[in-house]
């Protein structure tokens, strides 16, 4: 979400200058130039913002006559009479809704036409039922087609609504668009951890969704590789600490290194450095097992990526890497930041994380080894062994990545990190969905039956949590937050089962009805 707001920052920015260009041409257009002496800034350019927040930025080459367009129909636009009517959740009503496709400031791509009326009738809606994006209304261009993309949930009853597009860590219970028509279809984008909503990860639930964007390698559009900005920041060299630097660091750091603040993870990991601590020497910075603390400059959460906190962790030889769950391909930054800083990370997370490494000696895999112990007298061994530590940084050093999978799915994938010239993850997720949409259109002008796209239980999928067996004299009791992540587990393949019962009856149902099925005998 830190990636989705630099860029909506950025996108404001834009406004702001595309703002001053529309107004200074305003001072042209007399009728207009009235308008705003008395009331100010015509309420279609306010709305023209708004739509554009968020958004690509313009192409440079757009000119000033095209503006001057732009600025003719927002005179008209104003010149026209809306009734404004508002709900008590600030969305404007149903009868309103065509009016938002008067935008002028939109997804590079979709070009202007001031001779054609656009229609909500004409595009598909894709009715965002999480109000991740919170935009209002929205035309949005997916190469040769185009959706009307809202949160604004007037649109339930709308003919044209196809779509109901969910975000998966506010996927709840308490109002769901039922009853789902046959040519309702959800989708579900859903990046982060399993902790943050539990029943998602049971099938029952999963494939009540037709299309699917998640960190699975088998989802509909795959996040996979959501933390790694490029295969070039693999491989650059500009964090690199030479190992002679780093042998001579060992007089005051530790060969390895600990940084997390979320604590008693359902991954249970804490558990396996506090027993891990007691065979070799680890730097803890987090506030998790805390024994260094970082500059003061650099203990809020939001500077783990910041020039100077890269400085510090890539000193070290070894980084503690471990996830806060353990699913196939959820692999977040704590993997790729020290392969980018040059740091080996020792992993904890993924069981598919061998299909993903940059080399096949790039990386110290945790389940290879049976106790901590173990762990401790292997990093011990590379650490007193030059030859054999930098097996392990070579593939950097040189500048190769062997890697086919993983070369292959940076270049295909169809959105950027932090890469403003590309559609972030969430634009490809629309468009995938709109694109799809579009197909099953065509096809039912051509008399065919639509294809039924649909979730599987690998879109989404991850064991129960578990907790590491160690000396009892050592780790001390089961925290009330380590238990909780398995009962919880346990109990939401009850609540999954539930709710689809309860949306495969097809009708609006209440939390009651709900909890009293999950809690049935």
């Amino acid at each position: 979400m830190v990636r989705i707001q630099r860029r909506k920052l950025l996108a404001s920015c834009l406004c702001v200058t595309a703002t001053v260009f529309l107004l200074v041409t305003l001072q042209a257009l007399d009728t207009v130039e009235n308008l705003m002496k008395v009331t100010g800034p015509p309420q279609g350019v306010t709305d023209s913002m708004q739509c554009f927040n968020d958004q690509r930025p313009l192409s440079n080459t757009r000119s000033s006559e095209h503006i001057k367009e732009v600025m003719v129909e927002l005179g008209k636009f104003e010149r026209k009479e809306f009734k404004s009517s508002s709900l008590q959740d600030g969305h404007t009503k149903m009868e309103e809704a065509p009016t938002h496709l008067n935008s002028f400031l939109k997804k590079e791509g979709l070009t202007f036409n001031r001779k054609r009326k656009w229609e909500l009738d004409s595009y598909p809606v894709m009715l965002w039922w999480s109000p991740l994006t919170g935009e209002t209304g929205r035309l949005g261009q997916c190469g040769a087609d185009a959706c009307f993309f809202t949160i604004n949930r007037t649109y339930l009853h709308h003919h044209m609504t196809k779509a109901f597009l969910f975000y998966g860590t506010d996927f709840n219970i308490d109002s769901l668009p039922l009853p789902r028509k046959a040519h309702h279809d959800w989708a579900v984008f859903h990046e982060e951890s399993p902790k943050n909503n539990y029943k998602l990860f049971h099938k029952p639930v999963i494939t009540l969704f037709n299309y699917t964007a998640t960190f699975s390698r088998h989802s509909h559009l795959p996040l996979t590789t959501q933390y790694l900005e490029s295969i070039e920041v693999l491989k650059s060299l500009r964090y690199l600490v030479p190992l002679q630097s780093k042998n001579k660091l060992r007089k005051r750091l530790a060969p390895l290194v600990y940084v997390q603040s979320d604590c008693d993870p359902p991954s249970d990991r804490d558990s396996y450095v506090r027993e891990l601590m007691t065979y070799i020497e680890v730097d803890s910075y987090g506030e998790c097992l805390r024994n260094k603390d970082l500059p003061q400059q650099l203990k809020n959460p939001a500077s783990m990526d910041a020039d100077g906190f890269y400085r510090i962790i890539a000193q070290y030889k070894f980084i503690l890497a471990f996830e806060n769950a353990v699913c196939d391909d959820y692999i977040t930054e704590k993997f790729w930041r020290p392969l980018k800083l040059g740091v080996v990370p020792v992993y904890y997370g993924s069981p598919s994380i061998t299909d993903w490494l940059p080399s096949n000696k790039s990386a110290i895999l945790v389940s290879e080894f049976s106790h901590p112990r173990e762990l401790a007298s292997y990093i011990r061994r590379l650490d007193s062994d030059d030859r054999l530590y930098e097996a392990y940084v070579e593939w950097k050093l040189k500048g190769e990545i062997s890697n086919q999978r993983l070369l292959t799915a940076v270049r295909e994938r169809k959105w950027g990190v932090q890469d403003v010239n590309q559609d972030n993850y969430i634009d490809a997720f629309e468009c995938m969905v709109c694109t799809k949409v579009w197909a099953n259109i065509r096809l039912q002008e051509k008399g065919l039956p639509p294809k039924r796209w649909e979730a599987e239980d690998t879109h989404l999928s991850c064991p129960e949590p578990t907790v590491f067996a160690f000396s009892p004299l050592r780790t001390p009791p089961l925290s009330s937050l380590r238990e909780m992540w398995i009962s919880s587990f346990e109990q939401s393949k009850k609540e999954a089962q539930a709710l689809r019962w309860l949306v495969d009856r097809n009708q609006n149902f209440s939390s009651q009805e709900f909890w009293g099925l999950v809690f049935k005998d």
